[in-house]
């Protein structure tokens, strides 16, 4: 027994050594959900990545359905909060949308998962199904993630298949079946709507793809500049999310750090996530993770944001720049396709550029304001009913491409 419990320590030591913390913890998860007696069925978790057909119940076809097909949801989650922000816009356009969780974790009724998006998202209208046996047909049906793609290829009842693409997913997981299987999703010949031109310009040049581009918006009436309580004190925000790799939580810590040592009187204020269990040697307020309304007035009381995006940029910036605060990026294709130089402070994606890149805007006031003032007309001059009207001209096109294919 106890040479069975050294094995496994070390095993976790190993992947902690060559993967990190958080690919260790999930490893750990992963075997204790499994139990002492189970074995690791691949072909019940990854079957769906084999060839096969999903039919649709009988009946016509309906112009300005669509079929959504997504992964189950967490309530606070932003890519479907833009999921389903989209289909409320579509809606009031004159669409028809139904949800389809095809792999339900979170939810075992639909009912209960209808209300908890009405509840916590958007008042849809749409209808939401669990599982993958009675599917309406529609004009489209549209992928979101890409597990949920590999269904969207086997369903049969659709005129047009697209793929919503918020990111460059392989990216998500270390080398291996998981990356592997979401790049091959690029290749199904789907028209791609895209979140942003860099993941346009990725698709297409890398795998082919059809794609068209729509932008980010801003919940103006959410997001916007309320009074400061305290300006004589400098403080600097950071999007802190140590479990989503892409958003370099670590990177992000030793940046603060060095602004820390160089500026001592500087107050930081980290959310995103519950950070009580790192070491973080400089002083902070820890906020977690904050209910969306709360957002607008601790934006408001900083000057300053560090948000780091690896893969595609976040929606994060706009809604701080729309509170006046001023940000902090890395370069980058995947960020400049939405910020740039005159708006944001952009520096290069290591600990000292971008430590210099916030002391340097932190120590001039009036380039601070100035650029806060710049970014803040950008950010309001972003809306989500453009972006919904640039998501309809997608479809539009989907469908146009086809009908002159077929023609």
């Amino acid at each position: 027994m106890a040479l069975s419990i050294r094995k496994k320590v070390w095993r976790v030591s190993e992947i902690i050594r060559k993967e990190g913390v958080i690919p260790a913890m999930r490893a750990v998860v992963r075997r204790l959900r499994m139990g002492p007696a189970r074995y690791v069925d691949v072909f019940r978790h990854y079957g769906f990545a084999l060839p096969h057909v999903l039919p649709a119940l009988p009946g016509a076809v309906r112009e300005g359905t669509l079929l959504w097909f997504i992964p189950d949801f967490n309530v606070g989650s932003g890519g479907h909060l833009n999921i389903f922000r989209t289909i409320w816009h579509l809606e009031q356009m004159g669409y028809t949308s139904t949800i389809v969780i095809g792999n339900p974790v979170m939810h075992q009724d639909a009912e209960q998962a209808r209300d908890e998006i009405c509840q916590h998202f958007f008042p849809l209208q749409a209808e939401v199904l669990l599982g993958l046996d009675a599917l309406p047909p529609c004009e489209f049906a549209l992928a979101t993630g890409w597990d949920t793609a590999y269904s969207v290829r086997a369903f049969t009842g659709a005129r047009y298949r697209l793929y919503f693409v918020q990111d460059y997913e392989p990216h998500f997981y270390p080398v291996g079946s998981e990356s592997v299987l979401a790049e091959n999703t690029y290749r199904f010949g789907f028209f791609g709507i895209t979140a942003g031109g860099w993941l346009a310009q990725k698709l297409a040049h890398e795998y082919g793809m059809t794609t068209h581009a729509v932008g980010f918006g801003v919940e103006l009436e959410r997001y916007r500049r309320l009074p400061r309580r305290e300006p004589e004190i400098r403080r600097v925000f950071f999007y802190a999310r140590p479990p989503t790799p892409r958003r370099a939580f670590e990177i992000g810590l030793l940046v603060l750090n060095a602004v820390w040592e160089r500026l001592p009187d500087v107050q930081f204020v980290l959310a995103g996530w519950d950070t009580a269990g790192y070491h973080i040697p400089f002083p902070h307020l820890g906020c977690g993770t904050l209910a969306l309304d709360d957002l607008p007035d601790l934006y408001s009381q900083c000057d300053a944001a560090l948000v780091l995006s690896l893969t595609n940029a976040s929606l994060l910036p706009l809604e701080l720049m729309a509170s006046g605060c001023a940000v902090v990026s890395n370069r980058g294709p995947n960020v400049e396709w939405l910020l740039n130089d005159d708006v944001v402070t952009l520096a290069e994606s290591s600990p000292e550029a971008l430590a210099e890149a916030v002391c340097a805007l932190l120590q001039d006031n009036e380039r601070r304001r100035l650029i806060s003032q710049k970014a803040e007309g950008f950010a309001r001059a972003q809306t989500w009913d453009t972006v919904a009207r640039d998501f309809e001209a997608g479809l539009l096109r989907a469908r146009a491409q086809a009908l002159r294919g077929v023609a």
